[in-house]
Parts: structure tokens; sequence; C-alpha cells
């Protein structure tokens, strides 16, 4: 049986695929405006973003005589007009005031009067809430207008912001209330989910930053975040075009691995043994303190020292009296116990060295990996071109607004490919990206241009059609060797790594554009990038953006069985972590680069944020992991 799609009624407006609902951006970035819409049916929901609550003048009582006894409550077939609550309790109020008269009578006092009166019930006053709401779909909100006489309604169901909401209504030309173009007059409410408004950390205007960070979970809702995450998306999608449409084919890589790219980096180490790791290495001994939870002791000394109390004001038992102190006393001496224990208890942790980890889940030592580049040679050696994207990680503590422990990252390996091809493939992929946030998410650009960074869009189209320099590292040396109008922190020589400081003056001031960087000292780079002719370079290189620093990395992969094999014994790396990887040069070795695009990073660049943790949907840093 066909399933049948959802229909707005009045309009060519298809609602989201499994909802009946419209996406307000259908709505509000309409390409024949949005005033084409006007009259048109649908149903929208999202999260209030503000709510005001207008009041209406009272509309007076009806002053119909009184019905006949067969018209005093009209059956519904009388009409086919819907009616409201308040339209029927309105319509029966003569009614009760024929009832007053008949009990009361002519001759009754004001105060029967009053008080028969004072029963009839009363409707509400009616009001006009205005809802700014948004899905999440754009940057703009609707409004959404709901009219209590029409939907009944209170304010404290619906009006705090962060409230969720499902109307169907008619969308029509904004009244004299509202400053949009369109509003949705609400007919019907579907759905409310009400929020505690005390508790909710949007409650307040304009957290800084910094402070949603403690909100992970709640602050896609907030105008600048939700922005992000769609730049966020549409990046994520032109990575995966870019690539697909050049033939490279997208290959997933382990994010566990037995091997280390980077051969100096720190890594994560994965294992099932702590559990049983503090098992064998907790003292045994027979004292009452083990296995005694602290805090359960100290519950029972307030518990038992309170008891004492009693029975010193009651001095009724004796006896009593001086079986409880005595237990107290014990209770005490086993706090005592417990603590001496926590204080001379040491702290254990895995040693790879005493741990044997042929009897972990692995059988071996495995990490959470750095790079999947190595993973990917071997298919790019049996498939030509491949790519990947997937998370990352280092154990680094150095807290940074560029690094976190885990980030994202876009990595391709190309066979039959030199450094030349490499550096190309980094510059063509960043310009791609460039052009494809401008041309495909034009409205959250213009919005962190206003709220963020007015020059980013003006800095993104520079980059996407300019020309990028290409130096060596030996260049680069020379370069900020000669400068005079800056003292840079980190002492410069040839062999040591440019620092971000180094970088960014070349990047920003010295070139002010995005510059490559190739030829680096063999020392400062992994094991398998390979070795230039001159036995002290390799044939690595670093893409430098202004105000970001470095965004791709990539080299060509050395090729050569001995020249590998020497590298992985001058990097003193375990040679049967790399047998396999030594492999791919014993069978059918072939000349092959690629290179390393930091995702998280990009986005920052294209967002005009400062701190990669504002644009990472779940943040992992050294001593902080929420949610």
């Amino acid at each position: 049986m066909e399933s049948q799609e959802p229909q707005v009624k009045n309009s060519p407006l298809m609602p989201l695929m499994y909802t009946n609902r419209v996406a307000l951006k259908t709505i509000l970035e309409s390409g024949d405006g949005e005033t084409g819409l006007v009259g048109t049916t649908m149903v929208v929901g999202g999260w209030v973003k503000s709510s005001k609550e207008v009041k209406k003048e009272p509309l007076p009582p009806p002053q119909s005589p009184p019905p006949a006894a067969a018209d005093a409550f009209p059956a519904a077939s009388h009409g086919t007009k819907d009616v409201t609550c308040v339209e029927i309790l309105q319509s029966r109020i003569p009614f009760f005031r024929t009832i007053i008269r008949v009990l009361g009578g002519s001759a009754s006092s004001p105060a029967v009067r009053q008080k028969l009166e004072s029963l009839i019930p009363k409707p509400p006053p009616p009001s006009i809430f205005l809802l700014d709401i948004n899905d999440g779909s754009c940057v703009s909100s609707l409004r959404v207008v709901i009219d209590s006489a029409i939907v009944p309604v209170s304010a404290g169901q619906i009006l705090p912001t962060g409230t969720c909401i499902l109307a169907q209504g008619v969308l029509g030309n904004t009244s004299a209330l509202g400053k949009q173009t369109i509003e949705l007059t609400v007919e019907k409410i579907l759905h409310v989910g009400t929020v505690e408004q005390d508790k909710y950390p949007l409650s307040r205007k304009r957290l800084p930053l910094d402070s949603l960070r403690d909100y992970p979970h709640i602050r896609p809702r907030t105008t600048t975040v939700a922005s992000v995450a769609r730049i966020r998306n549409t990046l994520d999608f032109a990575s995966h075009t870019f690539f697909q449409n050049r033939g490279f084919l997208h290959v997933q890589v382990p994010i566990m691995t037995t091997t280390d790219p980077e051969g100096f980096s720190e890594k994560f180490q994965v294992t099932t043994l702590l559990g049983e790791t503090s098992k064998k290495e907790s003292p045994i001994g027979v004292s009452d303190a083990d296995g005694v939870n602290p805090e359960t002791v100290k519950a029972a000394i307030q518990e038992k020292s309170s008891l004492v109390e009693q029975l010193k004001r009651s001095d009724s038992n004796r006896e009593a009296l001086a079986a409880a102190v005595q237990d107290l006393k014990k209770t005490n001496e086993l706090a005592q116990q417990i603590e001496t224990r926590e204080k001379s208890k040491p702290v254990t942790a895995v040693k790879p060295d005493l741990v044997n980890f042929n009897a972990d889940f692995f059988g071996r030592q495995i990490y959470l990996t750095v790079s999947g580049r190595l993973h990917l040679e071997s298919y790019a050696c049996a498939l030509g071109h491949v790519y990947s994207f997937g998370p990352r990680f280092r154990a680094d503590k150095t807290v940074s607004a560029k690094h976190v422990a885990e980030m994202w990252t876009v990595e391709a390996e190309m066979a039959f490919a030199q450094l030349e091809d490499a550096m190309k493939c980094a510059e063509d992929c960043f310009k791609f990206l460039c052009r494809w946030i401008l041309d495909n998410c034009s409205e959250d650009m213009k919005f962190v241009s206003k709220r963020i960074d007015k020059t980013v869009a003006h800095r993104l189209e520079y980059m996407a059609s300019s020309s990028y320099d290409r130096i060596s590292y030996r260049e680069a040396v020379e370069i900020l060797s000669k400068v005079t109008d800056k003292a840079f922190e980190a002492q410069l020589q040839w062999g040591v790594p440019l620092t971000d400081e180094h970088l960014s003056y070349l990047a920003d001031d010295h070139y002010r554009r995005p510059v490559i960087i190739y030829d680096y000292p063999k020392a400062v780079k992994p094991f398998y990038v390979r070795l230039n002719d001159d036995g002290k370079t390799v044939a690595a290189f670093e893409m430098v953006v202004p105000k970001i620093g470095t965004v791709i990395i990539g080299s060509q992969n050395e090729e050569r069985f001995d020249m590998l094999n020497a590298r992985i014994k001058e990097f003193d790396l375990s040679k049967d972590q790399y047998e396999w990887y030594l492999d791919l040069r014993r069978h059918g070795t072939v000349k092959h680069s690629g290179l390393s695009l930091g995702f998280d990073l990009m986005v920052l660049l294209a967002t005009g944020l400062t701190d990669v943790r504002d644009v990472i949907p779940f943040t992992r840093t050294h001593g902080k992991a929420n949610n």
C-alpha cells in the first residue's frame, strides 16, 4: 500500500518528511516572497524565543431576551459553525439570568439576587498572545498570534521562553501589533511542552558563549549556536561533495588502533583492566572499616548522637543510655579507621610496564586514534583516491582556543601522487569550502557577519578567489628572522617547529592571505613522511590561514621500504606494531601523498568565532566532558 505524503491546505509548500509540520525556513525564506503565502493553512512547531501578552477590552454581555425552553440548549445539528467554550458560555448567560429571576422573585432582597448573580460563571478576560517561535531551520523566527477568545490558553501555560508549541493556523499579513511582514493566526494548539522557567538557563537574555558551554544540551536553542550548527552541517556536506565529485571513495577508518601515526603524540589508552587492577591492588585486611562507605558511617554517627541526647534529656533509662553511648563510641572508632585507611590508601594507576596486556580485551595495548592516514594508505594502495571523515583524539592537557581532546578531521590519501599534488588538492579543497559556504548558507553568514565578525564574509570571499603563496620552511625562517618590529616569545632557529605566533605573523601580517609552507625538518614531522634528497628535510606541508593558523597539514609518504624501516628505528617505535604498514612497501609499493583538514577549525573560520569549544556540539577538554 502506497504511503500518502501530508499536504498543506491551499499551498504548494510540503510538510517535512515524517511529520505534518512545515519548516519555518520554507515560509520565511520563500523564493516567492512571504506575502505569496497569505491565506495558507498549515501546521508549524518550534520553541518560544520571546512572548508578549496584550489585553483586549472585554466584550459586553449579550442583552437578548430569555430564550424559550426548547432553545435553551441548542443541539449541535442547529448549525455547522464551530463555536468556542467562551462563546457557548456567553450564549448561556441570559438563561442563567432567567433562572435567577424565577428563583429570586421580584420581592426578594438585593442581597439574594447579588449572591445568585455571583454564581453565574464569568469568562476570563480575553488576551492576545504574541509569540516569536523558531524551529532551528533558519535564523528568523515566526510571529504566532493566539487569541484566547478563540483558542483558550493560560499565560502560564504557553508564554515562557523555551516552551515548545505545535499549532495549526492561517498565515496572514502582520497586524499593527507585530514587526514581521507575515504572521500565523492560530486556530488550534496541537501540543505544548512546558518549561520550568526558574531552572531554564536561557530565561536570561544573551548568555555569553563561555557560560553556554556548561549547557551543551540546551545551547543549540540560542540563535548563535543554532547558526553555527547549520554552517557546520553545510561544511560537512561540502567536504563530502568535494571529494565525491573528484573520484574519491569514502572509507571508514578505525577509532581504536595499535599504532601511533605521529610517533610522539599523547594518546588515550583503551583498556578493560582498570577494574581488575584495582581489585588486585586493594589491600586485604580484617578491619571492620573494609568495605564500609564513609558517608554511611557519618549518617550513623549523627543518628546515634541524637539518640544519646534524647536519652540524656529523659533521664529514665540509664541502662539504655549506657548502651547508646557505648554504641556511639564504637561507631566513632570505625569512622577513625576509615579515615586512616583513606589517607594511607595508595593512589594506584595502571602502568604499562607492570600490566599484562595479554589479558586485556584485545590482547595488546590499544589507543584512540590521533590520525587515520596510515589506515587510509592501505586502501589508497588498492583503490586509488580515498578519504575519511571522523573524530581524532589527543590527550594533550594544554589549554588552547584552537585544540581540544576530540576534534573532527577530514583526511585523504592519493596513490600515484606526490607532494605537489597534495598541496594542489589542499588548496582546491579549501577554496571550494569557502565558496560553498558563501553560496549555500547566505542567511546564516549574514547573521554571523552582523553579530560576531563583520569581516568574515569578505575574508572568505577573498580566500576563495585569491592565489596562495608557497614557501619552504627555510624561506619562512629567513622571513621571520628579519622581522624587527615584533619580538617573538620563542627563539627562532632552523630545525625547531614554527610556533602559532610565527605562523600567525606570516599569514596575518606578512602575506595577509593563506600561505603554504613545505619541506620541514625531518625531526618535527612524523616518521612516515618521505625523506628529501638533502637528508635533512621531509616532503611535508602546512596551509596557514589568517585568524586561525594551520588548517590543513599534508605530506608525501615514504614509499621506500629501507627508508621507512630506518625511520621507524630512528623514532624508537615498535617494529611489530608497524609490520602491516611495512607490508604495503613489500608488496606493490607506490608513491602516494595525502592531507588532513581540521574540520572544527574550518567551522571556526567560517563563523568568525575565536574558540573551537563554541563550534563543537559536545566538547571534550582536559578535566571537563559535559553530557
